[in-house]
């Protein structure tokens, strides 16, 4: 079992293909201007993650030019979630950094959704915890056109925390590694 406790890039591949992601991440990170990206398997299939000293959603903005210029750029990577906050898994924990950096990523008029994604973690009973996280937010909710994603990656006793604009992921449609 790998121990994650620091990554800023969630990186999904098809089962049994991690290592490749792995070397496609590096790749790019490498090409974006981080000399020294930290990769890792992690102990969930299809699914890695990665360091980097870069913004990351600036990383991402970079990684969406090589795709334009090479859509077959990536045969194994999936997706690409930048993640702003990583935490215990615990209610608390998490609704606390919700109250004190929301403002941050979310402006007055934005409407926002929230999204949970859990893998070996079913404590977190789904509604209670989203509406913890969102009597928080002032703002109004919008499920079908949001401005901004609050994306919680609960990996175990890691959560990932995500404030997304719309394009802040990368996510292939088509990837050779589906031919």
């Amino acid at each position: 079992m790998i121990s994650i406790k620091n990554f800023n890039l969630l990186v999904s591949t098809s089962r049994f293909n991690e290592n490749n992601a792995k070397a496609e991440l590096w790749f790019s990170l490498l090409i974006c201007g981080d000399k020294y990206p930290i990769i890792t398997n992690l102990e969930y299939s299809g699914i890695i993650s990665g360091l980097t000293i870069l913004n990351p959603k600036k990383a991402i903005n970079r990684i969406k030019e090589i795709l334009e210029q090479d859509p077959h750029f990536f045969q194994y990577i999936l997706k690409i979630i930048p993640i702003d906050y990583i935490c215990e898994t615990n209610t608390r924990s998490i609704v606390e950094i919700i109250e004190n950096y929301h403002q941050e990523f979310i402006k007055p008029e934005d409407k926002f959704k929230i999204k949970l994604t859990r893998r070996k973690n079913e404590m977190i009973n789904r509604e209670n915890f989203i509406s913890k996280v969102a009597e928080k937010i002032n703002n109004k909710v919008s499920l079908d056109h949001p401005d901004i994603t609050i994306r919680f990656e609960v990996l175990g006793n890691i959560c990932g925390i995500s404030f997304l604009r719309p394009n802040d992921i990368v996510k292939i449609i088509n990837p050779l590694s589906q031919n």
